[in-house]
C-alpha cells in the first residue's frame, strides 16, 4: 500500500490522538457521561417501544452503538443511539416485515452507510439545503408526536394504519373512555414536570426525573397501565440476522432508506457539535465509519440502526464533555441499567415514555426557526413546507429527495435569471461600420437552464456581419452551454457573419474545445485575451468587406 493511501486509510481509524487532553479533562468526561446516559435511558426506551422492537432493542442500541460510534465515529463529542428519526422510518418497516426485520435491515444499512465512508462520501451532507433540513426536522417531530398518541390513550399498536396521522386519529376513534383519561394524565404529568423542569435548569435530567416520579406514582397508586414489561439482565448474545434471498430483496429499499438517514442524520450532528464547542474538528468520512460500524454491530446485537443524536450530543457537551470518554461511559451507565436495574425499568408505564417524546417533538417545532425560514425568500418557504408536508403525509427519504429538487429548481432558475446577455457599444471613436458589429457580454452562467435563450438573444439580430462574443465576465459553463455556444458560432458562420471569442477562462478553454466552439470558428486567430485587438480585427473585417464591395 502506497503512503498516501496508508495515510488516507488510517485517517479513518481511532487513534492515540483522539484522546488528546484525556489527563486534564477525564473528570468532566466520565460527569458528562454518567449526566447523558441519564438523559438517554428514557429515550432509549420510548424509542425502541415507538419503533415497535421492543424497549430491549432501545436499549441495546443505546449501549452497543452508542460505544461502537463513540470509538470510531468521526466526532470526539457525539454521542450516538436510537432517535426520533429513525423511528419514524422504521416503525413502517415493522409493520410490513415484522420485528426481525430490524436487525436485518439495521445490518444491511450499516454496511451501506460503512462504505460511503470509505468512498469519502461524507461531504455530501453539506448539499442539502437548511429549508429541506428544517422541513424534514419538523416533519420529524409531528409523526414522532402522533406516534405517541396511541399509548397515550391506551390503545394497542395491533391494525393501526402505517401512516402516524391516520393511527392517531383511528386510536382516538378506539379509545375506551373515560379509561383512556388514566393514561392521559400520566402523559401530562410528565410534560409538565418535563417542563417545569426545563424553565428551571437547563442542566437537569428532566426526562429521567419526570419518569421517575410519574412511576413512583403509578405503582403507589396502583394505576391501571401498560409497561415496558421484562427486561433481560445482561446484553443477548451476538447473533448473524438471517433472511433467505427474498427477503433480502424485499428489504434493500427500507435499508437504503435507513442507511441515507442515518448519514445524513449523523453528520448534521457531528456538525452541530463542532460548532457547539472548541473539541476539534469532525472527520465527516470517519463519523460515517462509525455510524456504519455501529449499526452493523447494534444488529448483531438485536438492536435497531443507530445515528449521532443531537439532543443527548448538545447534553454531553453543556455537562462538560471534551473526549470520546464521555460517550464510552453513557454507554457503560446504560450497561449498568441493564444488569443491575432492569426489575425496576420493567415497571415504567409506557403513557410515561410517550409524554417524554411528545414533549422532545413538540420541541423539534420551532416557531423561531418556522418564522425565519418561511420570512427569508419565497422559494425557501415552499422548500420547507413541501417537505414537512410530504414527511408527515407519505416518507421521510421521498421527502429529503423532493425537498432537494424542488430546491435546485428554484436555484437553477435563480442562477439562470442572474445570467444574461448584454449588448455593449464598442470601445474608442465610433468609425464608418461599426453598426455592422455586434458586441455581446455574456454573464453569469451558462448551463442547460439558460442556454436556449442566449440563443434567442443573439440569434434574433439582423443586418450584422461581425459579431463578438466577450466571455471574461462568464462564471459558469456546463456541457449544454458550451453545446449550445458551439451550435450558435457554426450557425453565425454558415449565415456568413464572422464570429470573434474573446476573454475565455482558462478553466473553461479545455470544455469549449471540446465541444467543437473553437472548432467552429472561420479561423484560429479569432480567439482573443483582449477586448480592443478583438474590436480593431472586427473592424478591419469591416473595411475589407466594404472594399471588395466597391
Amino acid at each position: 500500500m502506497s503512503p498516501p493511501a496508508r495515510a488516507s486509510l488510517s485517517a479513518l481509524l481511532p487513534s492515540a490522538g483522539d484522546y488528546r487532553g484525556l489527563r486534564s479533562s477525564w473528570r468532566g468526561d466520565v460527569i458528562a457521561g454518567v449526566t447523558v446516559g441519564i438523559v438517554a435511558l428514557p429515550l432509549a426506551l420510548a424509542f425502541g417501544v415507538s419503533s415497535d422492537a421492543g424497549a430491549e432493542a432501545g436499549l441495546v442500541t443505546a449501549i452497543v452503538a452508542g460505544l461502537i460510534a463513540a470509538v470510531f465515529g468521526g466526532s470526539n463529542v457525539q454521542v450516538s443511539g436510537p432517535t426520533g428519526a429513525m423511528v419514524v422510518v422504521l416503525a413502517p418497516i415493522v409493520a410490513s416485515h415484522g420485528v426481525g426485520a430490524v436487525a436485518i435491515v439495521s445490518v444491511f444499512a450499516g454496511i451501506i452507510v460503512l462504505v460511503a465512508g470509505v468512498l469519502r462520501l461524507g461531504r455530501t451532507v453539506s448539499y442539502i439545503p437548511w429549508p429541506v433540513i428544517e422541513g424534514f426536522t419538523i416533519g420529524i417531530g409531528i409523526i414522532i408526536f402522533l406516534q405517541q398518541v396511541p399509548a397515550a390513550v391506551g390503545v394497542s399498536g395491533s391494525g393501526r394504519s402505517t401512516n402516524a396521522v391516520v393511527a392517531a386519529f383511528e386510536s382516538l376513534a378506539a379509545a375506551d373512555w373515560p379509561i383512556a383519561l388514566v393514561p392521559l394524565a400520566v402523559v401530562a404529568a410528565v410534560a409538565l414536570v418535563m417542563v417545569v423542569l426545563g424553565r428551571v435548569s437547563g442542566r437537569l435530567p428532566a426526562s429521567f426525573i419526570a419518569i421517575v416520579v410519574v412511576t413512583t406514582a403509578a405503582a403507589l397508586l396502583v394505576l391501571p397501565l401498560a409497561t415496558i414489561g421484562e427486561l433481560p439482565h445482561s446484553l443477548p448474545a451476538p447473533s448473524l440476522p438471517w433472511a433467505d434471498l427474498g427477503g433480502l430483496a424485499a428489504l434493500a429499499g427500507p435499508a437504503f432508506a435507513v442507511a441515507a438517514l442515518a448519514a445524513i442524520e449523523s453528520l448534521l450532528s457531528a456538525r452541530v457539535a463542532a460548532s457547539m464547542a472548541d473539541t476539534g474538528p469532525y472527520n465527516a468520512d470517519r463519523e460515517l465509519v462509525g455510524q456504519g460500524l455501529a449499526s452493523i454491530v447494534s444488529g448483531f446485537f438485536g438492536g435497531m440502526p443507530a445515528t449521532g443524536a443531537i439532543a443527548r450530543t448538545a447534553v454531553n457537551l453543556r455537562s462538560g464533555a471534551r473526549t470520546r470518554l464521555a460517550a464510552v461511559v453513557h454507554a457503560l451507565a446504560l450497561l449498568f441499567v441493564v444488569y443491575l436495574a432492569a426489575t425496576v425499568v420493567a415497571i415504567i408505564p409506557l403513557a410515561a415514555l410517550s409524554g417524554v417524546l411528545m414533549v422532545t417533538a413538540a420541541r423539534m417545532v420551532s416557531p423561531r426557526v418556522v418564522r425565519m425560514v418561511v420570512r427569508s425568500t419565497r422559494s425557501d418557504a415552499v422548500v420547507f413546507v413541501v417537505t414537512a408536508i410530504i414527511t408527515v403525509s407519505f416518507d421521510l427519504i421521498v421527502a429529503v429527495g423532493i425537498g432537494i429538487a424542488v430546491a435546485a429548481f428554484f436555484a437553477l432558475r435563480a442562477l439562470s435569471a442572474a445570467s444574461g446577455v448584454h449588448r455593449e457599444e464598442l470601445a474608442g471613436e465610433p468609425q464608418p461600420g461599426d453598426e455592422r458589429i455586434a458586441l455581446f457580454r455574456i454573464d453569469g452562467s451558462l448551463f442547460f437552464g439558460a442556454a436556449e435563450r442566449l440563443l434567442e438573444r443573439i440569434a434574433g439580430h439582423g443586418g450584422i456581419e461581425v459579431v463578438i462574443l466577450r466571455l471574461s465576465q462568464l462564471q459558469l459553463i456546463d456541457a449544454t452551454g458550451a453545446h449550445t455556444l458551439s451550435e450558435l458560432v457554426a450557425a453565425l458562420e454558415q449565415r456568413g457573419v464572422t464570429v470573434l471569442i474573446k476573454g475565455v477562462r482558462p478553466q473553461h478553454l479545455q470544455l469549449l474545445d471540446r465541444l467543437g466552439v473553437i472548432g467552429s470558428l472561420r479561423h484560429s486567430n479569432h480567439l482573443f485575451a483582449e477586448l480592443a485587438p478583438a474590436v480593431d480585427h472586427a473592424r478591419s473585417h469591416i473595411r475589407r468587406a466594404a472594399a471588395t464591395h466597391t
